[in-house]
């Protein structure tokens, strides 16, 4: 006899191990699967930070769900006791009409939020190890900071584990069937079958096989996170006096990057945004290369120069993304039992806490109060 449970959530990554802490909390009978295990490096949810701002240059009908992720995440931190969240501030750096820079601002002024306009003169005082160009600019952002992945996604997993969730690692999902009203939904796993009321899907870079059809064509893309010890020690990255920054040039290029924020020998961390090459998740590269060492140090030494003094490690990771870069969140469009979470195109780890609400919401009563019409799949059926 298969067991049955309120709600199956397929991938325990930052999606899925929020979801599961959220309907745990409320009383669900849970069960979550993950392939891999707890707080793996495999996926996407991996590799110390991730920039948290409000000012969202890619929309501004963002901004409601980031202020709630913000003071979800200050609970988690309370609830769990851990360092899931740090204030570290904020820079997003470019032309006057970049979309990081343009974009922030009018997300800024739309919603009220605290901010700063900064020349290039303001930025090289006020953050030395910067180095804009005489055309630059940049909007100060103060609650931007860091969200740390592994330790968000394990406090998550281990409060839904105390509240009675149970979640099984190293199991991998098959295939499922949602038989509509009336009916329980299955998931057929490599150890066994198991029903429920609903199932909400979190896959990450599985989305295009686990959810193909969905009606969204998801890509995945290998990205390259870079670690550098900087020229003269890490004193001037330290999260006291560095911000969080996106750096976007003329051509539409943008590098991020982050503080030091795991002592002395950690490092600094930095990456491209969207300079990735289209990849199968079960065979991913994750060999650094040589070559592309050079081309981010080669890009960092005009900007940042202190930082690409010694290189010390890098890691690859994926974006799974939608053919116009926002998420899918929602209902399944074609099966009544069934909750998608997918395509977050490598911006989707600071809204975490909250997409997990919303998941609990969408699973447990169809709907959700939180503004989610954005990331309906139907809008982009291809």
């Amino acid at each position: 006899m298969p067991s049955s449970y309120d709600v199956i959530i397929v991938g325990l990554g930052g999606m899925g191990s929020a979801a599961a802490y959220h309907l745990a909390a409320r009383g669900h009978r849970v069960l979550g699967l993950e392939r891999f295990g707890q707080a793996h490096d495999l996926g996407s949810s991996h590799g110390g930070s991730r920039i948290y701002r409000q000012a969202y240059f890619e929309d501004s009908a963002y901004v409601p769900l980031l202020l709630r992720a913000h003071e979800l995440w200050q609970k988690l931190a309370t609830d769990s006791g851990r360092e899931v969240f740090t204030e570290t501030g904020g820079l997003m750096i470019g032309r006057e009409d970049s979309l990081a820079v343009a974009g922030t601002l009018d997300s800024a002024r739309k919603w009220g939020l605290d901010h700063e306009i900064l020349d290039a003169a303001d930025i090289r005082r006020r953050f030395p190890t910067f180095t804009p160009a005489a055309e630059d600019i940049a909007v100060h952002e103060r609650r931007a900071g860091v969200a740390r992945p592994e330790a968000t996604v394990s406090a998550h997993l281990d409060l839904a584990r105390g509240r009675g969730a149970e979640l099984r690692f190293g199991e991998r999902v098959l295939g499922w069937e949602d038989d509509g009203p009336g009916r329980k939904a299955w998931v057929v796993t490599d150890r066994g079958v198991h029903t429920a009321e609903q199932l909400i899907f979190a896959p990450g870079a599985w989305a295009p096989s686990l959810l193909s059809d969905l009606g969204v064509t998801v890509t995945v893309e290998r990205q390259v996170m870079y670690w550098f010890q900087p020229e003269g020690g890490t004193g001037p990255f330290t999260a006291d006096r560095h911000p969080v920054y996106i750096w976007e040039d003329p051509d539409g290029t943008q590098i991020y990057g982050f503080p030091s924020l795991d002592g002395p020998e950690g490092g600094a961390k930095v990456a491209f945004f969207r300079k990735g090459l289209p990849s199968d998740p079960d065979t991913l590269d994750r060999r650094i290369h040589p070559e592309e060492i050079e081309a981010m140090t080669e890009y960092l030494r005009p900007r940042v120069p202190a930082l690409p003094g010694r290189f010390l490690k890098g890691a690859a990771c994926m974006y799974a993304s939608t053919p116009d870069e926002h998420f899918v969140l929602s209902r399944h469009p074609e099966h009544t039992r069934t909750t998608v979470a997918c395509g977050f195109s490598g911006h989707g780890f600071k809204f975490v806490p909250v997409i997990g609400e919303i998941l609990a919401d969408l699973a447990t009563e169809g709907s959700t109060d939180h503004p989610i019409a954005l990331f309906d799949p139907r809008r982009v059926r291809v």
